[in-house]
């Protein structure tokens, strides 16, 4: 496929007016494709040639102004439209599309528990063009009317209101002013919830077999929606500027969410079938929180190209944690905070922050605005935690800098002026500069325009009277506004308590050092978790993380100690047992859900998966499987199931062997409890399959027990984990072989492929890998692509032979950009792994 570039979308923009797409899909003509005609009503301001996007399946007519144009010329996805004149013009195209399986453009799913058929659209970027022709780009917003013909017994949902005009006919309200990628349509027998809010119709949407689990969460789900809503009301001046707000919880979805105005569209794992925890629940609120602040960052005021992708992502991912924060905080008449946003900066600071320290040390890094991104293939790689999570952690320090009164003032400038329009990051700058004296433009070029991690480490000099001072040695040269946070040993208890004496504001780099009195037992940066950098002790601050570091009175400080720890283990500079013994004692105390969720998490897919050699793997598991115990054992008297779930969930992940689990497993349930729900009979099953505990017996039978969807993947997984030659050649056939897995089919199976205990048995296919990964992903798209550079990547292979396999194929391969970028990375990522094993620390 031709990648639309950014000279040719200036060029097409600088000509080009769109006024007015018509569009009539029929979906009821098979299951493989599905009719599409559109009428483009624009306008060329010169005499010129440009052309159109389309990806058909078979273009069958094409006319501009009445005339014919011929179908043949169509070269790849682009339509040439030859000797325009200036003025107004007319484009029909009729074209059977492709229904897709990866998640790209109009994705069908049937059902595996009741055969139902759902269908829906997914446009991001350039696939709008799989769906409808278009002039495909960001800059070009028009009003968009839409129709479908859909099966009699299925609803059509879009972005605006739909109505039902009879024979299987349904009639989209127009919309704004929008952008190609934002159109959205789903249809089929949805099991819909509805109600109104501020005059608005809310509904929330999922897969008729979904629905006793939707309905035991609208409630919340919709108390969520209304309690953001309102808050963004507050926060912002610009009313919600679309005709309703649904949320259609989709299967087999890439992304988290996407947030096409009017219509969200959400993974469906957040209909949530299995327990889940506190944390995951305020996950899913978050989500909601975010895909909202995008109907203002994005879809009222979207980007011109796709360099201002954080324009976007950076301030729904900083407005989503935020916003949900002030929600949960902001009922009336006393009532106590929800149960799904009351520390929301603390999971932040434990999972998405790490995301992006991860991605800023990789050699994929770019600025959090780069100053170019040459095609949309460059900036479909830049979706990721740096675009997200460094970019919001940017924005909190710029409030915590600016204040967020002039930071609310200048975003409700750039809404106004920018409204049902696009904007840039010099547009953003200029807005936010008129509401403070603050140097906006330094501050944006020290912090957006930069990449990697500044490192901060104290150094605490004694003075007269038993008095210290403080500097603080900056790597990199942003400027940060911190917390330097002074903790004592409370000398009233009997010991491992730590209490807060002072916490200071701090301004780096410093001009003079800073005067904090007598020598805390610990001395934190960055508390409160305000900056985006990473964080070094002096040796006595060292000492007390050590021995009292569940001590600490706040999550939210325990979760910075928590990364300064994780980011010393992937530097070398703290051995990876030595992160195993301080959560052995310290996580049995830990309170908080997404620290023990986030701390179990990086010791066992890092620590004991990759950063310890294959000899020290078996003590390291065993660390963790005494951890869960304690765990497990601590909340006996059921006063906290989301503790024991996590508990649980990593005891089983961890089993070096099969007895406990499978005892699990025949039983039903945990002694104590939780009973096995499907999520935990499948990793109970998926964890014996990689020991070798159990066969395809065993998994033909759970399947029949749970025959939906998960449970496919389920078995997907269990199957390709089985220590069998046949069965890994069958996975792999399946993965690399075919073109038939869907993308949720083709990771489940990628994740139950390689396993640690199975090295000798999927040696040989560690080069197969690199031979097999470059056709699929070709053959296949960025979807399948990102999926076999991610989850089909030979991850517990850390020796130097599969590094010198993947240098092999960057160089000499032709890897496809996704595959490029994601193998890429995870190479980066093994040659730390490598490093970390062999005691050396980070260049």
């Amino acid at each position: 496929m031709s990648v639309l570039t950014r000279d040719e979308a200036q060029t097409r923009a600088e000509l080009l007016d769109v006024d007015r797409y018509t569009i009539e899909l029929d979906l009821t003509t098979g299951e493989e494709t599905f009719d599409s005609r559109t009428l483009i009503r624009f306008s060329a301001r010169a005499d010129a040639d440009t052309f159109v996007e389309v990806r058909p399946a078979e273009l069958r007519s094409v006319t501009l102004d009445g005339q014919p144009l011929d179908p043949a010329t169509l070269d790849d996805n682009r339509l040439p439209l030859k000797n325009l004149t200036a003025g107004e013009h007319e484009l029909r195209v009729h074209a059977r599309m492709r229904y897709s399986r990866t998640g790209e453009g109009m994705h069908r799913f049937t059902d595996p528990t009741d055969g139902e058929t759902y269908v829906y659209t997914q446009l991001f970027m350039d696939d709008v063009q799989r769906v409808f022709a278009a002039f495909d780009q960001p800059d070009l917003k028009a009003v968009f009317e839409l129709s479908v013909k859909a099966p009699e017994s299925w609803t059509v949902l879009a972005n605006g209101v739909t109505e039902h005009t009879g024979d299987g006919r349904w009639k989209a309200a127009p919309t704004p002013l929008i952008s190609t990628y934002l159109v959205a349509v789903a249809a089929g027998p949805w099991h819909s919830v509805r109600t109104e809010h501020r005059g608005l119709p809310f509904g929330l949407h999922c897969r008729r077999s979904l629905a006793p689990y939707l309905d035991d969460d609208a409630d919340e789900l919709l108390d969520v929606t209304r309690a953001c809503f309102d808050r963004y009301h507050e926060k912002f001046d610009e009313p919600y500027p679309f005709d309703s707000y649904d949320q259609a919880f989709v299967p087999e979805f890439n992304a988290g969410a996407m947030e096409n105005p009017g219509l969200v569209t959400f993974r469906d794992e957040f209909v949530y079938r299995s327990a889940v925890t506190d944390t995951e629940r305020q996950t899913r609120a978050m989500v909601i929180a975010h895909e909202m602040a995008h109907m203002w960052f994005g879809d009222l005021v979207t980007l011109k190209w796709w360099d201002d992708i954080w324009l976007n992502e950076s301030f729904a991912e900083y407005m989503g944690y935020q916003t949900l924060t002030e929600a949960t905080l902001g009922g009336s008449g006393g009532t106590p905070p929800r149960k799904w946003g009351t520390d929301t900066w603390t999971d932040f600071g434990v999972n998405r922050k790490a995301w992006g320290y991860d991605a800023d040390q990789r050699p994929s890094t770019h600025p959090v605005a780069p100053e170019a991104v040459d095609d949309t293939a460059a900036a479909l790689m830049n979706f990721d935690g740096i675009s997200y999570a460094k970019g919001a952690s940017a924005l909190r320090q710029l409030v915590a800098w600016l204040g967020e009164e002039d930071f609310l003032t200048g975003i409700n400038t750039h809404f106004a002026r920018h409204k049902f329009a696009n904007a840039t990051l010099a547009d953003f700058i200029d807005s936010l500069a008129g509401a403070t004296e603050r140097d906006v433009p330094a501050w944006a070029d020290a912090w957006l325009r930069t990449t990697g991690v500044d490192t901060l480490t104290p150094h605490i000099t004694p003075g007269d009277h038993g008095t210290c001072t403080l500097t603080v040695d900056r790597t990199g040269n942003r400027p940060h506004h911190i917390a330097v946070g002074l903790y004592d040993r409370d000398l009233g208890d009997d010991g491992g308590h730590l209490v807060l004496r002072e916490r200071l504001d701090l301004d780096l780099p410093q001009t003079a050092a800073h005067p904090i009195g007598k020598r805390p037992a610990l001395l934190l940066l960055n508390d409160a978790d305000l900056s985006y950098a990473k964080i070094r002790f002096d040796p006595e601050s060292f000492e007390t993380v050590r021995k009292d570091l569940s001590g600490l009175p706040e999550p939210l400080t325990r979760a910075v100690v928590w990364n300064a720890l994780r980011d010393a283990v992937r530097d070398g500079e703290l051995p990876p047992a030595a992160y195993l013994e301080t959560a052995r004692t310290h996580l049995p105390l830990e309170t908080d859900l997404a620290i023990v969720q986030g701390v179990l998490a990086f010791a066992s897919t890092h620590i004991a998966d990759r950063y310890v050699t294959p000899e020290e793997r078996p003590a390291a598991l065993a660390t963790l499987s005494e951890l869960c115990r304690d765990l497990i054992r601590r909340t006996e008297d059921g006063d906290n199931p989301g503790l024991r779930l996590i508990a649980v969930r990593h005891r089983i992940d961890v089993a070096a062997h099969p007895d406990t689990i499978a005892a699990w497993l025949a039983d039903g349930t945990v002694p104590g409890g939780p009973e096995l729900d499907p999520e935990l009979r499948w990793r109970v099953l998926a964890r014996l399959a990689a020991l070798g505990a159990t066969d395809e017996a065993a998994i033909t039978a759970e399947l029949e027990r749970d025959p939906s969807a998960t449970g496919q993947e389920g078995a997907a997984r269990c199957r390709a984990a089985l220590p069998d030659p046949e069965a890994k050649a069958r996975a792999w056939q399946s993965m690399f072989g075919s073109d038939d897995l869907s993308t949720y089919l083709f990771t489940a199976t990628a994740q139950g492929f390689w396993q640690p205990e199975q090295a000798d048995l999927v040696r040989a296919y560690v080069p197969r890998y690199y031979t097999d990964a470059v056709p699929v992903a070709d053959r296949r798209g960025p979807a399948i692509a990102v999926a076999v550079g991610r989850d089909a990547f030979p991850t517990h292979a850390v020796d130097a032979e599969n590094l010198r396999l993947g240098e092999e194929c960057l160089r000499d391969a032709t890897p496809t950009p996704a595959l490029r970028r994601t193998l890429a990375d995870q190479l980066h990522d093994l040659a730390r792994a490598l490093r970390v094993q062999q005691g050396r620390k980070e260049n």
